[in-house]
């Protein structure tokens, strides 16, 4: 089994608003056969606080427009980890210093990559250790 349509295109929407504002290293997994509560992780980064902060506004508010509202949201306040719940897509956005030492893709490495078709880019390439496992 492999993520719905309406799950990646829910995450192409907000990977296209966290590149927009400036997001790095977006990345999204398809985590539909390991987990049964949700079908992908779209995981991005920021170098400070009020970057996350603005890129989860950008998210939300995107999402938004579709009337898809997260039914959990966890870590605002700090701006280090946000963690967006929109029951079948899963938004992690989070400082980079935060992301290199929790390391989700690591974590997550034998889930297939989703195709966020961001172009080339940069802020949509899988951060470089990523590659080395």
């Amino acid at each position: 089994m492999t993520a719905i349509e309406a799950s990646i295109t829910i995450a192409r929407a907000a990977a296209k608003a966290a590149a927009d504002k400036l997001a790095q290293d977006i990345v999204a997994l398809d985590v539909s056969e390991r987990l049964a509560l949700a079908d992908v992780f779209l995981i991005a980064s920021a170098p400070s606080e009020r970057q996350v902060n603005a890129i989860v506004d950008g998210i939300e508010e995107e999402l938004a427009k579709q009337d898809l509202r997260p039914v959990r949201r966890e870590g605002r306040s700090g701006g280090r980890w946000v963690l967006l719940d929109y029951a079948d897509i899963v938004i992690h956005v989070q400082h980079e210093e935060d992301r290199v030492f929790y390391a989700l893709e690591r974590l997550w490495k034998d889930c297939p990559v989703v195709d966020l078709q961001l172009g080339d880019d940069a802020s949509a390439k899988a951060p470089a250790d990523a590659d080395s496992e």
